[in-house]
């Protein structure tokens, strides 16, 4: 910065933040557990004990051929980094401390390196091979596509792994979440020897190896199952493979019902694995007996003679008031929230809507110094979804109806591709509370409002037979106008008032587009090949913060618990020029908010 400029600065006149540093406030959803703790348990799930503290978050442990040491993931310190300690807990280590996504560690049979996830080129899930002794990484793959949950074959010779390196990426059927289809492949550690080993088009995931080398156990399904069985709740089942490093034809591995996860082959020879979904959740043996339980079991790994096991439980327990987050721009503060959060025009106010044990759904309000209210509209069952204010902070706007009214597509495979999908229509209330009302009406999928800076009108999406595209609303007699006609989504008003900002299917992909109110001056901001959704504007107008897929899965699909693990929140300018990630984890995130900057404010954090 220059000293004119820092002079300016300093004393306060009004300068962009960008120019200035200040630090934006950005509100936004995270699917991702809000505690994880690494505990150890003998193999049938006796004498648990807790090797962390309570209060971060840890998961994805590994042991060490030895038995010494026990490798595992950490987000206690900011980014996501690998840490060691002993399996009493003691000798804590930082392995790596880089603002990249560190993750999935697989020791050498000699311990004295390791290989793992890193996102440090270019934000892609690439392996990675770190020297134990000096904590120095090197790469050992690379590219766009997403390479996970590696294993060092016993002989050293070999590092095998899954990769969606081979896909691109398609959505599911009936669905706009994107496939994960994976492959096993193998690596000499030097780089050399590139394979895949599995056969290409559905999903085989994370390779353990025999004792002899030779061969690997991966967990398989269709690709198309990964979206059901993402939550643990699905009533599937999947298989258990072994697939040998000549490329021969897989074997099945004699195993037990359910959707089996995370195999392991036990220095016995027996088959383990982590079990996930309606009818069972935990560690499960090949020869009926069971292990530690629970549905927030996650990544057990076992000691090296097969009597103990390391796992991690999950915790999610998600308040309204916003929690902090790392971010990858220290300009940017992150806060989680509830459901596509909305700031009000001063910054003092912020509005959710949230989904309650009792299945309803409720739309609050939340104020700097913590007080929250709910506001109460009339009983509808369904959901209230993507609150926005009025430019003076006496109303609110949003979308009412059945979930997948929301949704251009039906939720699941049985039901037929629908627009409308039982319709839904946009709602408004006064911020006290008052004044509840449903200003569209028909048999279209009317959401995602969103005020004009006058107040004066609003601009929705929807969707109907032979019927799609953006509408503006005038709020005095509720005349409407088409200003576009192709399948739009998620319109918001800039602050200006010149442009409005929305998301545009094109093929298979989902693209940020503005146009002028009058429908005219369409420009493209966007073109990645995924999902680009969930828009923000800056306060100022001059920026937009947007959720992306660009950079891919960073771990197999079915191990988040999020429907889309690949979101990231990215922020880039009005044009579309200087895209910048501000998040970078192997968690969903999605529909963020911008804070305008209240002058001695402080942010609003849950403790």
């Amino acid at each position: 910065m220059s000293p004119f400029r820092g002079f300016l600065c300093a004393v306060g006149l009004v300068l962009p933040s960008a120019i200035c540093g200040a630090t934006d406030r950005v509100a936004l959803v995270r699917i991702a557990p809000t505690e994880a703790t690494l505990f150890v348990a003998n193999a049938d799930g006796t004498d648990e004990r807790a090797i962390t503290q309570p209060g971060s978050v840890n998961y994805n442990p590994a042991w060490s051929p030895k038995g010494d040491w026990i490798a595992f993931t950490s987000e206690r310190d900011g980014s996501a980094d690998l840490f060691r300690m002993h399996p009493d807990g003691s000798g804590l280590e930082r392995l790596t401390d880089d603002p990249a996504f560190d993750d999935q560690a697989a020791f050498s049979p000699d311990e004295k390196q390791i290989v793992f996830v890193s996102t440090r080129a270019a934000g892609f899930a690439n392996l990675w091979i770190l020297d134990v002794a000096t904590h120095k990484a090197t790469p050992l793959t690379s590219g766009r596509g997403g390479d996970f949950r590696p294993a060092w074959s016993p002989d050293r010779k070999w590092i095998a792994f899954s990769s969606d390196r081979e896909s691109d990426a398609p959505p599911g059927k009936g669905r706009w979440e994107r496939l994960h289809l994976v492959d096993i492949f193998v690596i000499r550690p030097d780089g050399t020897g590139l394979r895949r080993i599995s056969g290409h088009g559905g999903f085989c995931g994370t390779p353990k190896w025999l004792p002899d080398s030779t061969s690997v156990i991966a967990y398989c399904m269709s690709a198309q199952d990964t979206l059901s069985n993402r939550f643990g709740s699905g009533d599937g089942d999947d298989r258990l493979l072994k697939i040998d490093l000549a490329a021969g034809a897989p074997t099945p591995v004699p195993a037990g019902p359910g959707v089996k996860l995370a195999p392991s082959v036990l220095p016995s020879g027996a088959v383990a694995w982590l079990r996930r979904d309606k009818s069972a959740h935990g560690v499960f043996y090949a020869d009926g007996s069971k292990g530690p339980s629970g549905s927030d079991i996650r990544f057990p790994s076992w000691s090296p003679d097969g009597k103990q096991v390391v796992y991690s439980r999950f915790s999610a327990k998600h308040p309204v008031a916003p929690v902090r987050l790392w971010s990858r721009n220290p300009n940017f503060d992150l806060y989680s929230t509830a459901w596509l959060p909305a700031y009000d025009p001063t910054g003092a106010y912020l509005a959710v809507t949230r989904s309650n044990p009792d299945e309803s759904i409720t739309l609050e309000i939340l104020d700097e110094e913590g007080n929250q209210r709910i506001l109460h509209t009339e009983h509808y069952p369904t959901l209230l979804l993507a609150p926005q204010w009025s430019p003076d902070s006496r109303q609110l706007v949003f979308g009412i109806g059945a979930f997948s009214a929301f949704l251009d597509f039906s939720i699941g495979e049985k039901k037929p591709f629908d627009p409308v999908n039982g319709g839904a229509q946009v709602g408004i209330i006064n911020a006290d509370g008052s004044g509840f009302r449903v200003i569209t009406a028909g048999p279209n999928n009317n959401a995602f409002p969103s005020f004009s800076p006058d107040g004066k009108r609003i601009v929705y999406r929807t969707m109907g037979a032979g019927e799609q595209g953006l509408r503006i609303m005038n709020l005095d007699d509720r005349s409407t106008l088409q200003i576009t006609t192709e399948w739009d989504n998620f319109p918001i008003w800039s602050p200006k008032g010149d442009r409005i900002a929305f998301v545009r299917k094109t093929g298979e992909d989902f693209q940020v587009f503005t146009i002028r109110p009058d429908g005219k001056d369409l420009t493209q901001l966007t073109d990645t090949h995924g999902i680009d959704a969930h828009l923000a504007w800056s306060p100022d107008g001059e920026r937009l913060l947007f959720t992306s897929s660009r950079k891919g899965f960073k771990d197999e699909a079915l191990y988040t618990g999020g429907p889309q693990p690949y979101g990231e929140i990215f922020v880039m300018n009005a044009d579309g020029t200087h895209v910048e990630q501000l998040t970078d984890d192997q968690w969903e995130e999605g529909g963020p908010a911008w804070q305008p900057a209240r002058p001695g404010a402080q942010a609003l954090t849950a403790h």
